[in-house]
């Protein structure tokens, strides 16, 4: 796929949150699961339906193309793009591993290209929803201040119940379509990169890095199911003390019509 003693650089998108890939050309396909392109100019396209592209080797003339065609395949696209960038060495003669702030491969093939797309395609989501979930853990100190402060919250069962299907769907996608945690499928064809894939998960700190985000969005969720079970109380409270109010009414207007009688 690339030469012996080339340098490139590996660039992943965060484009969407799922692309549509299902018709692209078989005359443009090197490889199906994940989907991998010929780029026009040289330079190889890694795309998967997570909603993430890595180019390897790709022209900046390329990259802007390659993202115009997959504009109408992208369902909710993201407002700016979340991106990483890796730089890559070809040398057969040194060992697997990270020197000079680059990444060294023994070959450029093309199942190693894809090894290395799976991995940045990994953390370039998992950085996406460590932004999302750090916003959201802002949010928790103030609601935490104010139980602690007043004894009570504002805001309505809505808020709260939308954010808890925000987390579903962020767990959703990590683990149903980006499958973070599982190991690439490429492995079962190709056992003899199971040492890269280890020294990529270990560079990228795939698993450290989704354990970190499993226990944050359990918190986070249960902090938002919490704070919806005390409004949900709060109001169950308050038409109690609506229905008593009616009982009272109606037992005062009972002894008056008897008093008056």
């Amino acid at each position: 796929m690339f030469a012996d003693n080339t340098k490139l650089r590996a660039h992943a998108l965060l484009l969407a949150a799922r692309l549509d890939l299902r018709n692209w050309p078989e005359a443009e396909t090197l490889h199906r699961a994940p989907l991998a392109v010929k780029l026009a100019g040289g330079g190889l396209a890694v795309l998967f339906r997570h909603g993430v592209a890595v180019l390897l080797g790709a022209a900046p003339q390329a990259e802007h193309a390659l993202r115009e065609r997959l504009a109408p395949l992208m369902e909710h696209r993201y407002k700016s793009a979340e991106s990483e960038e890796l730089e890559l060495r070809i040398d057969r003669a040194g060992p697997e591993g990270l020197r000079e702030g680059a990444l060294v491969v023994q070959s450029g093939s093309l199942e190693r290209m894809l090894l290395i797309a799976e991995a940045l395609s990994k953390s370039v989501v998992l950085g996406h929803y460590e932004t999302r979930l750090a916003r959201d853990f802002d949010r928790i100190e103030p609601f935490a201040l104010q139980l602690e402060r007043t004894g009570g919250i504002r805001g309505g069962t809505r808020e709260h119940v939308k954010r808890i299907g925000a987390l579903l769907l962020i767990e959703s996608r990590m683990v149903g379509r980006a499958e973070i945690g599982d190991k690439p499928e490429l492995l079962w064809d190709h056992p003899e990169l199971e040492g890269l894939n280890a020294l990529l998960e270990d560079e990228f700190e795939i698993h450290e890095r989704l354990a970190a985000l499993d226990r944050k969005l359990e918190l986070v969720a249960r902090t938002e199911r919490t704070l919806a079970d005390l409004v949900s109380t709060r109001h169950a409270l308050r038409v109690e003390w609506y229905i008593v109010a009616l009982i009272a009414l109606e037992i005062a207007l009972t002894v008056y019509q008897l008093w008056v009688l």
